[in-house]
């Protein structure tokens, strides 16, 4: 399913912002594996915010699709874009990488 220029535009832009708030997050936990978040954040983008059904505000719904990242050095990435999505506060990724 090809994607409309608006839509092209539109999740251009999100890309760089979730990319800046890897960043920004990698900054808060002290380090995390960057790379492998930063080269997957359109995959992610297309999965979350056009393809898949989902629903944040109801995550349990029985009927939603799944998706399972066995990128161990992705889990940042994935982290940053299910609190932009609205899975969880993003503020909540301040504490991102840190135990206890």
């Amino acid at each position: 399913m090809a994607l409309t220029a608006e839509e092209r535009d539109r999740f251009r832009k999100l890309c760089a912002s979730l990319r800046r708030d890897m960043v920004d997050v990698t900054g808060w936990s002290g380090g995390a594996h960057i790379g492998g978040s930063l080269s997957m954040v359109e995959m992610l983008v297309l999965l979350y915010w056009k393809y898949m059904r989902i629903d944040p505000e109801n995550p349990k719904w029985g009927d939603r699709d799944r998706f399972v990242l066995s990128k161990g050095h992705g889990g940042l990435g994935h982290a940053v874009v299910l609190g932009r999505r609205g899975f969880f506060p993003f503020d909540e990724l301040k504490a991102f990488n840190k135990t206890g």
